[in-house]
């Protein structure tokens, strides 16, 4: 049974997104924040206004937006993809580039393109193979995702890049590379999700955090818990508002009833999305319980601050997803 809870809806997650919490609440823009906690309905009109204002971000997942929305890519997520592609935007080339896997592709109802899916291809890896050959960890890292070759991702990975060492640990837990010494993939899968850890990538953090509990490792368990909810995962600070309030008790944390209440309720804004409501409702009650009104009162307060103070809460989809 695993120790920290995990939600997530499989149609719009997987795994991570390289733009990792290190951006404070200001620097995300709304529309990105909202897509990042899957509230696709409450983003589009945010990510149209600044995908026409010229931000290439917001173009890009506009485009994806779009997308997941329908299923497919539609001739609308596909003008949105291509304008930032014009743009400069290497995710959008690899997106337009995969559209053969699109279900479109199945229905035989593509919308036309500028390019052929190859061309994207070759346009992303001329602008970033350059880059990639001088080491720079994030092209590298894309360079794996434009050719599937592995060396690239390794090669990003020990750049530095966090993203590319996390599914570097992923890949060794799965079996990727060649361990004589015993215990040797376990070490070196650990010792990713650390440097992950380190670069600031959540959900790195949270795999890491597991296997410090499985170890007994509680003063750093409850470290890199609280690192966690710190970037706003939203599984992390799930977790931590759960422990900190004592609902349960499993890592030792001092009880802070006024915290845990505050933390929950930035969780409750998501709403339904990733299917959190549910469980969220029933721990902000468990927490009252507990509480007078005036701990109630000060908890309001306590929220306000994380939120001026910290990213907003995430479920961190994969930027490049099915």
């Amino acid at each position: 049974m695993r120790l920290f809870r995990y939600f997530f809806v499989a149609t719009f997650l997987i795994s991570t997104t390289p733009a990792f919490a290190s951006k404070s609440a200001r620097e995300v823009a709304a529309g990105i924040a909202l897509y990042n906690q899957l509230k696709f309905d409450a983003a589009f009109p945010s990510l149209e206004i600044e995908a026409q204002s010229g931000n290439v971000e917001s173009q890009y997942y506009l485009g994806e937006a779009l997308r997941k929305r329908n299923r497919y890519m539609t001739p609308e997520a596909q003008q949105w993809y291509e304008t930032a592609a014009i743009n400069g935007s290497i995710y959008a080339m690899i997106q337009l580039g995969r559209a053969k896997n699109d279900p479109c592709a199945i229905m035989e109802n593509c919308p036309p393109s500028k390019k052929t899916q190859a061309e994207w291809f070759v346009e992303a890896k001329k602008i970033t193979l350059p880059k990639a050959n001088d080491g720079d960890p994030e092209s590298l890292y894309l360079m794996y995702e434009i050719t599937l070759d592995h060396k690239w991702l390794e090669k990003s990975a020990n750049a530095g890049y966090p993203l590319a060492q996390y599914w570097m640990a992923v890949s060794e837990r799965q079996g990727e590379g060649y361990f004589f010494i015993p215990g040797g993939r376990d070490a070196s899968v650990r010792r990713w999700l650390l440097l992950s850890s380190e670069g600031g990538n959540p959900k790195a953090m949270m795999e890491y955090l597991e296997t410090l509990y499985v170890k007994g490792e509680m003063e750093s368990t409850r470290h890199w818990l609280e690192v966690a909810a710190a970037t706003g995962e939203q599984a992390a600070l799930s977790n931590y508002g759960a422990y900190i309030s004592h609902t349960p008790d499993k890592v030792g944390y001092p009880l802070d009833l006024v915290k845990g209440y505050a933390i929950f309720s930035l969780l409750k804004e998501l709403g339904d999305s990733g299917g959190v409501q549910d469980y969220v409702d029933r721990k902000i009650e468990k927490i009252a319980k507990k509480m007078t009104p005036e701990q109630i009162e000060q908890s309001k307060i306590v929220a306000q601050e994380w939120k001026t103070t910290h990213p907003p809460v995430s479920f961190f989809p994969e930027k490049l997803s099915d």
